[in-house]
C-alpha cells in the first residue's frame, strides 16, 4: 500500500467548516494499483464481520462497505474461506496492539499503509495516541470515510519517507504496525524501514506480516487472481521458518517473535494447530511477527 512519494502532509483533525459525506451518502472509491489493496482487506473484514459465527467482529468495516460506492463482490469474490484467514491475521495484530496499550496506555500507535483498516475502533482505550501513514490517495479517502478523530493523525508520507518518523512522539512507548504492507517493498526497502524503525524507536517493537516465498512468486507471475481483481506483485516473501533472519536488518532488532492465529471454524479450525506445527506447512506458511526494539543505554 506505498510506494516513493514526495514530501509529507500532515492531515490532522480541524475544523475546517467542510461538510463531510453522511453516514447515508455513498462515496466514490477510485483506488488503484497498491492503494486498491485497501479495498480488499475492507471487504474480506466485512464479508466475515456480517457471519453470525464471525471470528473477528467489525462492525465499522460492514458500515464503510455499505457507504462505499464500489463493485466489491464483483472484484473480489466473497470467499468465506479467504475473509477467515484475513480475519485471522488481523485477529493475530489487535491482540499485540492490545497488549501493547495494556503496558503502555498512553502509548502511541504507528500504522503504517493502513488504507481502511479500523484498528482503532476495536482496541482502543479511550488514551492512546494513534498515527496512520499512507499514500495520499489513500489518506484522502480515510479522511473522507474515517475522519481523524481527537488522538488520531493522518499523514500522506510513503512509509519508506524517513520522515514519519520525525512526527511520532516516543516518550510513552511506540508500536509500529506493518500490516499487508511490508511485500510490496523491495527487499532492501523492508530491511532499510526495520532498521530506521529499531534506531529510531528504542524500546519500541513492529509488528509485520509476510507471504510465504511459494506465494510471492505466485503473484510475481501474475497467478494470483479472481475474476475481477489481479493481485498486485509482492517482491517481499518471507517463509515462516525465516523469520530469524529478521535480525540481521540491524543491530538495534532486540527479538523476534513468531505471532499464531488463534480460533478458526470448521475445516480451518481444525487444520490450523496442524498446519503451525507441522513441517513443511509449518515454515512456509503466513506469518506475523513481532520485531522487539533494544533499549536505548542510560547515560551515567
Amino acid at each position: 500500500m506505498t510506494a516513493r512519494h514526495p514530501a509529507p502532509t500532515d492531515r490532522a483533525p480541524s475544523d475546517t467548516g467542510r461538510s463531510e459525506p453522511t453516514p447515508s451518502s455513498p462515496v466514490g472509491a477510485d483506488l488503484t494499483g497498491l492503494p486498491e489493496t485497501a479495498l480488499w482487506t475492507l471487504h474480506q473484514r466485512a464479508v466475515e464481520a456480517r457471519r453470525p459465527d464471525a471470528v473477528l467482529r467489525d462492525p465499522k468495516a460492514v458500515e464503510l462497505v455499505e457507504r462505499i460506492d464500489y463493485p466489491f463482490a464483483d472484484r473480489f469474490g466473497t470467499s468465506g474461506l479467504q475473509s477467515q484467514l484475513q480475519a485471522l491475521r488481523v485477529g493475530c495484530f489487535d491482540r499485540e496492539v492490545a497488549d501493547f496499550l495494556a503496558r503502555e496506555p498512553r502509548g502511541t500507535v504507528v500504522s503504517l499503509g493502513e488504507g481502511l483498516e479500523t484498528t482503532f475502533w476495536r482496541v482502543d482505550n479511550g488514551r492512546a495516541e494513534w498515527l496512520s501513514v499512507d499514500l495520499p490517495e489513500a489518506i484522502a479517502l480515510r479522511e473522507r470515510l474515517l475522519p481523524a478523530e481527537r488522538r488520531q493523525r493522518l499523514l500522506a508520507c510513503s512509509v519508506t519517507d524517513p520522515r514519519w518518523m520525525d512526527e511520532v512522539d516516543p516518550a510513552q512507548g511506540v508500536l509500529i504496525t506493518a500490516q499487508g504492507l511490508l511485500m510490496y517493498l523491495r527487499p532492501p526497502e523492508v530491511r532499510d524501514l526495520i532498521a530506521g524503525c529499531a534506531e529510531r524507536f528504542p524500546g519500541g517493537s513492529l509488528v509485520l506480516d509476510a507471504v510465504p516465498r511459494w506465494f510471492g512468486r505466485l503473484t510475481l507471475n501474475g497467478k494470483v487472481r479472481t475474476r475481477g481483481y489481479q493481485a498486485p506483485p509482492m517482491p517481499w516473501a518471507m517463509d515462516a521458518g525465516e523469520r530469524d533472519k529478521l535480525r540481521t536488518a540491524g543491530p538495534a532488532v532486540a527479538a523476534v517473535r513468531d505471532v499464531r492465529p488463534t480460533g478458526g471454524r470448521g475445516l480451518v479450525g481444525a487444520l490450523l494447530p496442524f498446519a503451525l506445527t507441522v513441517p513443511p506447512l509449518s515454515t512456509r506458511r503466513p506469518s506475523v511477527t513481532v520485531l522487539d526494539f533494544t533499549e536505548r543505554p542510560e547515560r551515567s
